[in-house]
């Protein structure tokens, strides 16, 4: 029998978990399943078909595909990104890359009259994130919208099958959310009768069952995930029964491991705290059978977070032999986005692997695999853990923290021994310069690259440098451009103060303690200066602002320079810069520029990074 639910086909998206919890905001009930799913078993369950965006491309020979036979029948469907080039594909279309990228916010023009859209404007900013584009409709498809360079919604002239180029189910489509409103109950007729059980009540069932009066440790690193990963295990079982431990790694912020063990007392966390940082700058792991070097000695990002987690598997289980426990669960504060963009096989079979999150290295994955491991949280997002956080009764200074990231300012430090710099970076160069001299701006390609995430993928690209006057509206204008049309930059930032690019050289880096402490001085300062300048009333709409050091001088040889990342977002799997002036204080950034070259030896300039997510990643690493 049919039920009123919705199918939602997994192709990979970074983003399949957020559709599946939009529809089930809108009260209607979800199910995440394998992309080639029979057409059999849908007909037999589902009340619609969701298809989600994916990493893969059409241009690609072995492309996942879903079943066929769906065209044949007539549940509604909506293809999102990947989906919606599906759907054309199979009506005879054709889906080719384009030179020009869309990736970030982008205003579409949307037909209106089509029940898809029904109370809408007709101009609507989305979230675009693609290489490849729909071209050459077939004739029994429609065109419903388009941005300035490509056609971005479409529909079947006879059967109620939707295809959207955009994501409506994140944040940056600013009327998404209506969209999927749409379709669930103008298209599918859903009632919206579902009820969601209390996540609380269902988060302490579900530990009880799978705990069974064994003991549990959990990693305690200070943040609100695994804060209130603890808190809500001392609901479910009791503080007897769980052992709560802080690792220091060694890349933790300025007196850090003292202020979560203060914070966390303050609230009745019994809490153990370990040093274990000659650990992790010694250590190594296992990838395709060999030994890695020493941490200490790595620069690629991925190798360094696969260490990370590893070592951290390592000290926590030497910790637990200490403790003398033979039956016990190890429980992780992880979110989805984490096992997204690890590409977990418990958040999806397709997704690519954006970056290894400590909480999803091979170790742990073994361990998982053995059963020890229990993550109450894996199926939330950030926002919905600070809200879990509110009632369980944590206090706001805890559930409204910044993020910071376990493997800390590890990946917060750009690793280098030699220049990146390929055959194109003239040509790369040239083109930059063509672009930002029609602002009246100065560019300069960096010999550095960081991670992002394009078309559902991971890139790992060159960043571009911004200069000149302060006109922040065309610089964040540049900075969405800039990637669309040169592929190769996934990141933009702002160079407070001028700088000849004769005089630009890279310092080689490592994660040596020295290194450590540079940018530990430099995060310190930064971060008082922007409560002390009063930014506090704007920082109450920032989210998260790391602070990266980079292994590039603008004068001096041997010195690095910071990069402020100010960032806005509600689900950390798309978000947007901050904007000065209006988002932060611009007086406040111009004075740390100013403060942190004065005062911080070694750092030759402050950066702002401009770019959203997508094409940039939170982090940079």
């Amino acid at each position: 029998m049919i039920s009123e639910k919705i199918a939602i086909l997994d192709a990979g998206s970074q983003y399949g978990k957020v559709i599946d919890r939009r529809v089930r905001e809108l009260r209607c009930e979800s199910e995440i399943l394998p992309l080639n799913t029979p057409v059999t078993i849908l007909k037999e369950s589902y009340q619609g078909i969701i298809i989600s965006g994916g990493p893969n491309s059409f241009q690609d020979k072995d492309a996942p595909m879903c079943d066929s036979a769906l065209l044949d029948c007539e549940i509604p469907i909506l293809g999102i990104c990947y989906g919606m080039q599906w759907l054309s594909i199979m009506y005879g279309g054709q889906v080719k890359g384009e030179n020009i990228r869309e990736d970030g916010q982008i205003e579409v023009e949307l037909d209106v009259s089509s029940p898809l859209f029904e109370g809408l404007d007709k101009k609507q900013k989305v979230l675009l994130t693609h290489g490849d584009c729909v071209q050459d409709l077939p004739e029994c498809l429609n065109v419903l919208g388009r941005s300035p360079n490509h056609i971005t919604a479409l529909k079947h002239k006879k059967k109620p099958f939707f295809g959207v180029q955009f994501h409506p189910e994140v944040d940056l489509t600013l009327n998404g959310k209506k969209m999927l409103e749409n379709f669930l109950f103008k298209i599918c007729k859903f009632s919206g009768s579902f009820k969601i059980e209390d996540r609380l009540t269902k988060a302490v069932r579900e530990i009880q069952a799978q705990v069974q009066g064994k003991e549990v440790v959990v990693l305690a690193s200070g943040g609100v995930d695994s804060t209130v990963c603890c808190a809500l295990l001392y609901n479910a079982l009791g503080k007897e029964k769980v052992h709560a431990i802080h690792i220091n790694n060694g890349f933790m912020r300025m007196n850090e491991d003292v202020l979560v063990k203060e914070a966390l007392e303050n609230i009745g966390f019994k809490l153990q705290v370990v040093d274990a940082s000659d650990d992790f700058f010694n250590g190594v792991t296992q990838i395709n059978s060999e030994t890695t070097p020493p941490l200490k000695q790595v620069v690629n990002p991925e190798v360094k977070r696969k260490i990370i987690g590893d070592t951290f598997m390592r000290v926590i289980m030497k910790e637990i032999e200490n403790l003398g426990l033979k039956q016990f669960f190890l429980a992780q504060g992880t979110l989805r986005p984490d096992l997204i963009e690890s590409a977990s096989l418990l958040a999806s079979s397709k997704a690519d692997v954006i970056k290894t999150h400590h909480n999803d290295t091979a170790l742990v994955r073994e361990q998982r695999k053995a059963g020890l491991i229990i993550e109450p949280l894996k199926d939330y997002h950030k926002d919905e853990v600070r809200q879990l956080g509110r009632l369980l009764g944590l206090p706001e200074n805890i559930v409204g923290r910044h993020p910071f990231p376990g493997p800390g300012l590890a990946i917060r430090i750009l690793c280098l021994d030699e220049p990146f710099i390929t055959k194109e970076f003239e040509l790369i160069q040239k083109k930059i310069n063509e672009m930002a001299g029609i602002c009246n701006l100065k560019a300069q390609l960096l010999p550095i690259k960081s991670v992002g995430v394009q078309g559902d993928g991971r890139s790992y690209s060159y960043v571009a440098a911004l200069s000149g006057k302060q006109d922040w509206e065309v610089l964040f204008n540049l900075a969405r451009e800039i990637p669309k049309n040169v592929h190769q930059i996934n990141r933009i930032v702002y160079v407070f103060g001028d700088f000849d690019e004769k005089n630009i050289s890279t310092t080689k880096t490592l994660l040596d303690k020295e290194t450590v402490a540079q940018l530990k001085n430099a995060d310190f300062l930064a971060n008082g200066l922007l409560f002390q300048l009063k930014a506090g009333e704007v920082m109450k709409r920032i989210s998260q602002i790391p602070i990266v050091l980079i292994p590039i001088s603008f004068e001096k040889p041997g010195d690095r320079s910071i990069v402020l990342r100010p960032f806005i977002t509600n689900d950390f799997m798309t978000g947007v810069a901050a904007i000065p002036n209006i988002d932060i204080s611009g007086d406040a950034l111009n004075e740390i520029a100013k403060e942190v070259t004065g005062k911080c030896k070694g750092i030759s300039r402050v950066l702002l990074d401009l770019t959203s997510k997508p094409p940039g990643t939170t982090e940079w690493e």
